[in-house]
């Protein structure tokens, strides 16, 4: 039997050879055989599959369980590399696009041009052209009536956006290059094949939901008074596809360089398993929740913690009519949900680790709960911070910042409970 073990781990090894090996062990275990009759079909069997590799874990002492091992190839390690690539760089666009937002810099380009927009004005001529066209639109309307703003002023703003647009762009020929060259040469597996597909859609949706976001604070405004901006609706969705496509990416890396855990098949291990995968959505949701907040700047309203002025309800907690319409654009109301989705969010983290602690556990995951709890309290304090010193643009972005790494981890903890194939 500690023959059929190994054939077992053997058969583990290598994700295109699976269904073959269930083949030959339905064969062989439909039969019996001694000890050196195990011995010799398992030396065919590697014979007939050239290029298997069989790596060994030691079993992990105490209260965890063993490791199926994958042997990654070096094009699945290329692979691989190339998605955290693609991960950290949809990383820096987020960042970037925070501190665009934070900086009121994201109205600056009236117009979007996939090929133009490539090229910045370069001559005095260029500029004043560029800042005769933003002056036409209600965000300039707006700020000069409450300063001087200068074209040193504009042009600041202008590189702003313009970084981003071009970030985003990078993004792009980044994947479409590498993906087409891996495709040619075969490196990818069907269901790889359609996971590109999903992301070259996504990454184009994302392109185009960025213009139709900034679309919107080009509108008139209803009334005079009211501050130029883009729809919360717009920056929710645009950030959300953002998420969604780092996590993709992520995820993806992880697959080639991360084997599968061999956990044990408890009602324990399930519990933690599902309560994982609530964090990650919990994660995920209040991260949204805050680009409501970004968008109707809904955190200078309520500037202390952990009551609102004084108060566990504010009194315009329900203000607007009809009654949903204060989850999406009630400052007050959209802050105090970001508030409570936050602290649910650290409360299910803390939950989840105190019920890991007895779990059997292989230390790679126990530091994937540690890094998670840790995480989470930081990102709690950074997002208080934010609130009582009245939302610093550094503190704002680095929050913003956090949100993203809690939300990385998070889908480490997932993949780490990934199960094995049948």
């Amino acid at each position: 039997m500690t023959s059929l073990f190994f054939m077992r781990k053997l058969c583990f090894s290598n994700n295109r050879n699976i269904l073959l090996c269930n083949r030959q062990l339905k064969s062989l275990t439909s039969q019996k055989y001694n000890f050196s009759t195990w011995n010799r079909q398992i030396s065919k069997f590697l014979k007939k599959n050239k290029g298997l590799t069989l790596k060994v874990i030691q079993p992990i002492r105490g209260t965890t369980t063993d490791a199926a091992i994958v042997p990654f190839s070096r094009q699945q390690k290329i692979i691989g590399t190339w998605f955290f690539g693609l991960a950290g760089m949809c990383f820096g666009a987020v960042i970037l696009g925070g501190v665009t937002r934070l900086t009121e810099s994201g109205l600056s380009m009236v117009d979007w041009q996939l090929i133009k927009d490539m090229k910045p004005p370069r001559s005095q001529a260029e500029w004043e052209e560029e800042f005769e066209r933003y002056k036409q639109y209600p965000e300039y309307q707006y700020i000069i009536k409450e300063r001087d703003f200068s074209l040193s002023d504009f042009k600041f703003i202008y590189y702003m956006e313009y970084a981003h647009r071009m970030w985003g762009r990078m993004i792009g020929v980044a994947f479409i290059v590498p993906a087409a060259f891996f495709l040619s040469k075969g490196w990818v597996t069907r269901s790889v094949q359609c996971r590109l597909c999903f992301n070259a859609a996504l990454l184009g949706f994302q392109g185009f939901l960025g213009w139709y976001m900034v679309k919107s604070g080009l509108q008139e405004q209803p009334l005079p008074t009211d501050v130029p901006r883009v729809s919360q609706y717009r920056l929710a969705a645009h950030l959300g596809s953002a998420f969604i496509l780092y996590s993709m990416f992520l995820w993806q890396g992880l697959t080639q360089f991360i084997p599968i855990n061999n956990l044990p098949n408890t009602s324990q291990m399930r519990k933690l398993r599902i309560m994982a995968h609530s964090i990650k959505g919990l994660t995920f949701i209040t991260a949204i929740s805050g680009a409501f907040v970004a968008g109707l700047d809904a955190g200078l309203t309520y500037n202390s913690w952990p009551k609102m002025a004084d108060r566990w309800f504010p009194s315009d907690l329900l203000a607007f009519s009809p009654t949903w319409k204060n989850f999406f654009e009630n400052p007050t109301t959209v802050q105090f949900d970001h508030r409570h989705l936050a602290e649910s969010t650290v409360l299910l983290i803390a939950v989840f680790w105190y019920m890991c602690r007895s779990a059997p556990l292989p230390p790679r995951m126990r530091r994937a709960v540690n890094a998670l709890l840790g995480m989470g309290l930081l990102q709690a304090s950074l997002g208080i911070s934010t609130l009582l010193m009245y939302v610093p643009t550094h503190l704002a972005a680095t929050h913003q910042s956090g949100s993203l790494v809690l939300l990385s981890l998070a889908v480490w903890l997932t993949h780490e409970f990934r199960r094995l194939p049948k």
